[in-house]
């Protein structure tokens, strides 16, 4: 019996933190397109799909002429990106958080050779983590440690059930693992967040805060754990009493984890919120083991911190116009350089800022030079004056990404990109070459 599929296992999925790689996909022989994918969730599985080819798929790199995308050849195209980079005063770098380690290592070389800002969407989402991270240090631990010894799980600001969606059957709540082996029957789901989300119908407890007021109620968890009697009926609209039964939930556990999202570090008070759930989270070890862990929403923007980290010094919002790379978020960060309109020319890589950013930081976007490394047709890519068709990593090549708890995991190619597609690795080294002759290096 002749085959019609071929079968790829242990595949990881690119899509958000969770980063699962138990999946299984079927390749047709005879088109080499995804026709069915096991194990992963609807998002992760449509992604897969996402990648056949379709009208909404780049197969050739298109240069902007008489304000309509034209094809062109790669020669012309990269040519063209160079020419767009080099003669910026004020390049911005943007994106890195939906591709490959290697492809982002190239990122901060071209952004060191054209004394650019480079950035990537931390500064959009858990920035204010690493900030406070730096601040105060960290009680962490991996996905596999939660598994296996969990037995109270905290979602703070967070709502898993539609941001990564296997993370609860995988890792935080349905599992069973080795100290767990009653899996949901073995732990206990607080949930805290302004909204009734579906994470919280399913939450052995819920506790509404305030919007905004996240700090005040996690100040008020320190001070009752200390023994300090408030004299006041509630705090961020909970009252003392749940308060006071959190706290002995929380003193009574045997291993704890706090996980944080973006209703956390994008509330007021950003980078205090998470220093002080950090302070909280080291002032419940004296009782039990607790630790924390930010809920990452891209699948490699932990990688895109630990590359640009490593090369740099810093996570994200860097600065190389001096020569030398400088950190300041809020003045270097992506979203303010534009409302500032400081930047004359970008470079985005997997991402869309043009869907998700501020409306006069996208005008300012788009009414510069602005190139995209991008598979499919998005808000960004259709302003671009060029566009460069990648492969999708994870999918369509090979790479290294990051989990959300910092533990990198390799990503396997299932199938052949569509047309002239090309890994962001490798659009990243032609551009690099490019921008050395345009420069005399």
């Amino acid at each position: 019996m002749v085959e019609k599929v071929r079968t790829v296992t242990d595949v990881c999925c690119p899509f958000c933190g969770t980063l699962c790689d138990d999946l299984e996909i079927d390749i047709d022989l005879k088109t080499d397109q995804v026709v069915e994918v096991r194990n992963g969730c609807q998002i992760g599985t449509k992604k897969f799909y996402a990648s056949n080819p379709s009208e909404h798929r780049f197969e050739k790199p298109l240069i902007k002429k008489n304000g309509e995308l034209t094809e062109v050849s790669w020669e012309e195209a990269i040519d063209k990106a160079a020419d767009i980079l080099v003669k910026a005063q004020r390049p911005l770098l943007y994106g890195f958080s939906s591709t490959e380690c290697e492809a982002q290592s190239r990122g901060v070389e071209l952004a060191e050779l054209l004394n650019a800002i480079l950035d990537n969407t931390a500064s959009v989402c858990h920035g204010p983590s690493l900030l406070a991270i730096q601040d105060v240090g960290a009680s962490l631990a991996t996905l596999g440690e939660i598994k296996n010894r969990a037995d109270t799980v905290i979602f703070w600001g967070s709502n898993p059930v539609h941001a990564h969606p296997r993370h609860l059957s995988r890792y935080s709540d349905f599992i069973r693992g080795y100290f767990r082996t009653d899996g949901r029957n073995d732990r206990y789901i607080i949930v805290v967040d302004p909204r009734y989300t579906h994470t919280a119908q399913i939450a052995d407890k819920y506790i509404k805060v305030k919007p905004n007021e996240d700090y005040e109620l996690i100040q008020s968890i320190r001070a009752v754990l200390r023994g300090t009697d408030l004299d006041v009926k509630e705090v961020a609209g909970v009252p003392i009493e749940d308060i006071k039964e959190l706290v002995e939930r929380l003193k009574s556990a045997n291993f704890g984890v706090l996980f944080f999202g973006m209703g956390l570090t994008q509330s007021l008070a950003h980078h205090r919120n998470i220093e002080t759930a950090i302070r909280l989270v080291t002032e419940l070890n004296d009782y039990n083991k607790f630790i924390l862990i930010p809920m990452r929403g891209h699948y490699n923007v932990a990688g895109a911190n630990q590359v640009f980290a490593w090369n740099t010094g810093y996570a994200y919002s860097i600065d190389f116009s001096r020569g030398y790379p400088r950190y300041n978020p809020g003045e270097f960060s992506s979203v303010q350089l534009l409302m500032r309109d400081e930047v004359d020319a970008s470079l985005v890589v997997a991402s869309d800022p043009g869907s998700n950013f501020p409306a006069g930081a996208v005008k300012n976007l788009f009414k510069h030079p602005l190139i995209a490394i991008e598979p499919h047709k998005t808000p960004t890519s259709a302003f671009a004056d060029v566009v460069l068709p990648a492969a999708i990593a994870g999918i369509e090549c090979e790479g290294t990404a990051y989990r959300m708890d910092k533990v990198p995991l390799r990503l396997r190619k299932v199938k052949e990109a569509p047309g002239e597609s090309l890994s962001d690795k490798e659009i990243l080294e032609r551009i690099i070459e490019k921008v050395k002759g345009k420069l005399g290096e």
